[in-house]
């Protein structure tokens, strides 16, 4: 299920601001019945009319792309930097991302246009896994890659237990290679957690969500996710099975 103004919006009808204005002014109806509620969700098999023209119920596609550092998790940018939706031109449908990574973060992003796999994929309840591998300013001793096992007090609240391992140090140049994978999705969360226990990220990439990983993929190339591929990812935020 999704909220009736996020659909509009991602159909390409208004911006999310002016589709809530169009269902208070009571212009949009769902099954037949005008709806003038914000909020109100509904599902790909409802059927929608804007000011009675009704909308037409796009294919759903899904894609995972190996999003590059230097590149905005948006479909628009208003300081004209590149966007995901940049490595998709000759894709004709309203495409974009499932969460977010950070512009200075590289790695795994799917995208696609449903919405319902979106909301069930990013929702807090729904917990999968999503690995990182963080290049650090410093190499972490055992016991304070326990704290985030554990979990550690950042400004926004406690971080679920996390899984850590540290892959490589180089004492010469002052640097580690740590592996940690979480299941949360809070901004800038695992630079955050390095941050807490006194170790900057230098350079941090998603390398799996799920049981998805970027093998055969380089910086900037995408692949169409199989419809299994998409089955199994809802089976595993529906069930709570992470990985």
């Amino acid at each position: 299920m999704e909220r009736l103004q996020k659909m509009l919006a991602h159909a390409g009808v208004a911006s999310r601001r002016k589709a809530e204005q169009m269902i208070l002014d009571g212009k949009v109806r769902v099954n037949g019945k005008v709806i003038k509620e914000l909020g109100t969700k509904v599902s790909s098999s409802d059927t929608i009319e804007v000011e009675g023209v009704q909308l037409e119920k796009e294919q759903k596609v899904y894609f995972l792309l190996y999003k590059p550092r230097g590149v905005i998790s948006a479909v628009t940018d208003d300081k004209n930097r590149k966007v995901v939706t940049d490595f998709f031109e000759g894709i004709d449908k309203r495409i974009y991302p499932v969460g977010r990574l950070d512009y200075d973060t590289s790695g795994l992003l799917i995208m696609t246009n449903d919405g319902e796999f979106a909301n069930i994929l990013t929702h807090p309840k729904y917990e999968i896994d999503k690995t990182y591998v963080a290049r650090l300013k410093g190499i972490p001793e055992k016991d304070e890659l326990r704290k985030l096992e554990k979990g550690i007090k950042l400004e926004d609240g406690m971080t679920a237990p996390a899984k850590v391992k540290l892959l490589s140090g180089d004492s010469k140049q002052g640097k580690g290679i740590v592996q940690i994978t979480i299941h949360e999705g809070r901004n800038r969360q695992v630079r955050r957690m390095f941050e807490a226990i006194g170790y900057p990220v230098q350079k941090l990439s998603r390398e799996q969500f799920g049981f998805l990983t970027l093998h055969g993929l380089n910086a900037g190339e995408s692949r169409q996710l199989t419809s299994h591929e998409v089955k199994l990812l809802r089976v595993m935020a529906e069930t709570g099975k992470r990985h």
